[in-house]
């Protein structure tokens, strides 16, 4: 692993944020790590009953797209047991006791008998079964990022995003029974937009604040949920030019933000202790060239001291993990790539990407099994599947297990109006890697022959 170099300076924006975000503390500071990490984490050893990738870790190559190898998948370590198709599987999906609940996507959800967020209930594995759906005005204009569960209160909530970025309605149930939700704001803020907008959402530890975050221009909305039935913004303000999804502390004091090349640290404990007045000031910004639009991150613990496991949805950054015992002087201290992540091998990666999606081999949505000493790490890497990790000891990380369900041929948007990967399959081309791509090219790390030529041409003998 690359060692980070971290340069501290104090925050040039602070004199834009004061007006929305209160009160910037003078320790603010922006730490920068500009290398890019150029490791991969081992790859998992495969058990039997295993089909695993013939090639570079995270990789379905251009010749298998091509030769119909993809359509028999790649599993590690990890055997399907059931599941259900239906119309698509939107955005995100949460869980709650033995149920499932999928994502909606707009417009596309309201084209289907059952429109909204699909209540799939999971107690057979092996037969899991579409119990209803939420139908909600935020469930049918698509939740994109918004939906989300808090375990503590057991309560569901999402927010309406028809495309990117939306807002107004929001939606809150009781999921004590799983398989049938019960609405519990049925006044305003159901059938009655509330001033938020919003991309990404979630709860508070304590269940107490619904946060919501539009990605432009950086707008940051809390959300009184303490009597679900009568929802309230209680603050807003604007952080930075695009936010995205966020993590927070365990005691609600501190919001991880999502950013275009990072995160921004925020003191939210004015708005968890319920200040009549309050600020939310900036602690510090993490930010990094390796790896774009960090996507979400996760807040743990290794020996009682706070670590945050982040990913960057685009750009091959994959997950960092930062000690952050002292929030404005982090402590970088690992990355989890794949093979396919590594700058040199980003030829290959577009090369395979061609035809399949505007987004390709990256983390989007990760899990860590508990909160305290965890011990795996499951996440979503696009195009490369489901990925698990070992991270018992957040310094010597390794792959554990995969699995990458087999592609599917002929799929359209028709068959599919729920899909956001079929959906962001039309254009073809992998976007969200073009800016490492480059920053590889200029670096002498890749080829452009290699990456544009056609999908049966042979790999270079670069011994890599």
């Amino acid at each position: 692993m690359v060692r980070k170099t971290v340069l501290a300076t104090t925050v040039a924006t602070a004199t834009v944020m004061v007006a929305t975000l209160g009160a910037v503390p003078a320790e603010a500071t922006t730490h920068y790590y500009p290398d890019i990490s150029e490791t991969s984490v081992p790859k998992a050893v495969c058990g039997p009953g295993s089909l695993p990738e013939p090639g570079l870790q995270g990789d379905v190559s251009a010749e298998d797209r091509n030769s119909g190898r993809s359509r028999l998948g790649y599993r590690c370590n990890i055997t399907k047991l059931g599941n259900v198709r239906g119309a698509g599987g939107g955005i995100v999906s949460v869980t709650f006791d033995h149920c499932s609940y999928t994502g909606s996507l707009f417009p596309g959800t309201n084209l289907v008998p059952q429109p909204g967020v699909q209540v799939v209930d999971v107690s057979n594995p092996r037969r899991p079964r579409v119990a209803g759906s939420l139908d909600e005005p935020a469930m049918r204009g698509g939740t994109w990022e918004t939906l989300k569960v808090n375990h503590k209160r057991k309560l569901l909530a999402a927010t309406s995003v028809p495309l990117l970025w939306g807002g107004g309605f929001f939606s809150v149930y009781d999921i004590s029974d799983c398989e049938h939700p019960r609405l519990l704001n049925r006044g305003a803020g159901t059938k009655t937009p509330l001033p938020f907008d919003s991309h990404e959402g979630g709860f508070s530890p304590d269940g107490r604040t619904y946060w919501a975050s539009g990605i432009f221009p950086g707008h940051l909305s809390a959300i009184d949920i303490s009597n679900p039935a009568a929802p309230t913004v209680i603050w807003q303000g604007l952080h930075s030019v695009l936010g995205h999804g966020f993590g927070i502390s365990p005691n609600g004091n501190r919001m991880y933000l999502s950013n275009a090349a990072g995160i921004t640290v925020l003191d939210i404990s004015d708005i968890q202790k319920r200040k009549p007045y309050p600020r939310v000031p900036h602690v510090a910004a993490y930010l990094w060239p390796d790896g774009q639009v960090n996507q979400h991150t996760i807040p743990v613990t290794y020996g009682g001291n706070p670590y945050i496991l982040t990913a960057d949805e685009l750009g091959s950054g994959g997950v960092k993990v930062f000690d952050v015992t002292k929030p404005n002087r982090p402590r970088y201290v690992s990355q989890i790539k794949l093979e396919i992540n590594l700058p040199e091998n980003l030829d290959t990666n577009l090369r395979s990407s061609m035809g399949g999606s505007v987004f390709n081999s990256n983390p989007h949505y990760c899990s860590a099994d508990r909160p305290h000493n965890p011990t795996a790490l499951a996440c979503s890497w696009e195009s490369s599947g489901i990925r698990v990790f070992d991270i018992r000891d957040p310094h010597k990380i390794s792959e554990i297990a995969y699995y990458n369900p087999p592609a599917q041929k002929g799929a359209t948007i028709v068959d599919l109006p729920n899909s956001a990967h079929v959906l962001a399959s039309i254009s073809g081309a992998p976007a969200v890697e073009f800016l490492s791509f480059g920053m590889s090219v200029l670096n002498g790390k890749v080829r452009l022959d290699q990456a544009i030529g056609p999908r049966t041409a042979d790999r270079d003998d670069r011994g890599r």
